[in-house]
């Protein structure tokens, strides 16, 4: 327990001792006033020292955030364990040892039956405070982490893809630079013509680089455009074929795919005029296909692993659908998943963090509702109980505020944390799936 719950149980002591003191003490005196004090601490301090000890093991134990049905059930045994044997240890302490009004056999046949089971229930309502305290401070500790952790991962996951998109715009400029190099040696006029074409190509990437998806549509213009740049270096040595059906042409795949995938094409094949190296670039259900046959060069060099890589990366950070790759002793095979409408990569979307924050508002609001319900019976009905055994104890009057205001808790209760909105959201969710 901390330094100021120490505090607050010395002022509750001093606050119970000047009100049973003035209110029920028949002998005024500082004797009285001490031996007052010295009951009301005993009650104070082992009661709450017991209940906040207990909860402290708890949170550690079983805390609210991550287990928080066990730990409702776990805390009602505890509460109901802990403060039946302190209350017992305090009166007999009090009646027995300090007061010297009855005996041990007294004490334990019955007569002090009715003293117990009050100030049982007092103890209850106080751990209940308690307990509902530590809940509320630990629901705010977990939201805040919550909220910090899913904002680390959108940064993350956007810093990610931001660095993958920016290796494309280098890559493709320096395979495109070692072609062009070869090509000026081998054919100068084909240089020429390379590079003309390359200009019009490295606006695309430039255009398309920043951008999480692109249509198929632009994507197979782009791609027809690189495989004449190829042909150019190649001539006969090479082959493509684009049978990409109309109907996929507006939907959307990661910029500059086909770009990697070909260059793949080339980096890991022998392409030559009478062994040509075939590329066919073709739509299935749902994925976009690349293949070639398989001609596998020796790799003098490491491959960086840009290109490919790249790819899956990229589509792990923008949808669950997989990147396949399927490979035979005759044939190559990528298949890009194809995505109906845009969806963007991770990120902390202003709207929707409104959205968050609101609906973590209203839920907090209904939360707040709950424990100052449960705030005010704890204070009230020791009160009423109080007030109805001085002013009437022939008469116990105070069980009916006790027992509807408490069934009314309950239920409150229970449709804040169990039957509430979320139990109507995950109904209409089930139902949902079942008819779809």
């Amino acid at each position: 327990m901390k330094h100021k719950d120490f505090i607050i149980l010395w002022w509750i002591a001093l606050g119970t001792t000047i009100f049973f003191f003035f209110f029920f003490s028949e002998h005024k005196s500082v004797e009285g006033f001490m031996k007052t004090f010295l009951i009301s601490a005993m009650y104070s301090f082992l009661i709450g020292t017991g209940n906040g000890i207990s909860n402290e093991l708890l949170n550690k134990k079983i805390p609210w955030a991550e287990k928080t049905t066990l730990r409702v059930v776990i805390s009602i045994v505890c509460i109901l364990v802990i403060n039946f044997i302190l209350v017992y240890v305090c009166n007999y302490v009090n009646y027995v040892v300090i007061q010297r009004v009855a005996t041990t056999e007294v004490f334990f046949s019955g007569k002090y039956n009715f003293i117990n089971w009050f100030m049982i229930n007092i103890a209850l309502l106080i751990s209940a405070f308690l307990h509902a305290k530590s809940f509320m401070e630990e629901l705010k500790k977990s939201s805040k982490k919550e909220v910090v952790e899913q904002k680390l991962i959108a940064k993350s996951a956007n810093a990610q893809f931001e660095t993958l998109k920016n290796q494309l715009d280098p890559h493709f400029l320096f395979n495109s630079l070692n072609v062009l190099s070869s090509l000026i040696d081998e054919n100068p006029r084909q240089a020429q013509k390379f590079t003309s074409s390359m200009s019009k190509i490295y606006r695309y990437v430039l255009e398309q680089k920043d951008k999480e998806l692109v249509t198929i549509e632009d994507e197979i213009e782009f791609a027809q455009t690189y495989c004449d740049l190829l042909k150019t270096r190649f001539e006969d040595s090479v082959d493509f074929s684009f049978e990409v059906r109309k109907e996929d042409y507006g939907k959307y795949v990661t910029p500059l795919s086909l770009q990697l995938l070909l260059e793949n094409c080339i980096k890991h094949n022998y392409a030559t005029s009478s062994k040509p190296l075939s590329v066919k670039i073709f739509s299935e259900e749902g994925v976009l296909c690349i293949e070639n046959n398989l001609q596998e060069r020796e790799q003098i060099k490491e491959s960086s692993g840009i290109g490919l890589a790249n790819i899956v990366q990229r589509y792990s950070l923008l949808t669950k659908k997989n990147v396949f790759i399927e490979k035979s002793p005759d044939f190559f095979k990528v298949k890009l998943p194809v995505l109906s409408e845009k969806v963007k990569v991770i990120q902390a979307n202003p709207d929707e963090e409104d959205q968050a924050y609101a609906r973590a508002r209203k839920r907090m609001k209904e939360i707040k509702s709950f424990y100052g319900n449960l705030i005010s019976y704890c204070i009230i009905i020791p009160f009423l109980i109080v007030l109805n055994l001085i002013t009437s104890p022939e008469n116990l009057w105070f069980y009916w505020p006790m027992l509807g205001w408490g069934i009314g808790l309950i239920s409150h209760g229970m449709n804040v944390f169990t039957i509430g909105k979320n139990w109507e959201d995950k109904k209409i969710k089930e139902l949902m799936n079942k008819y779809k």
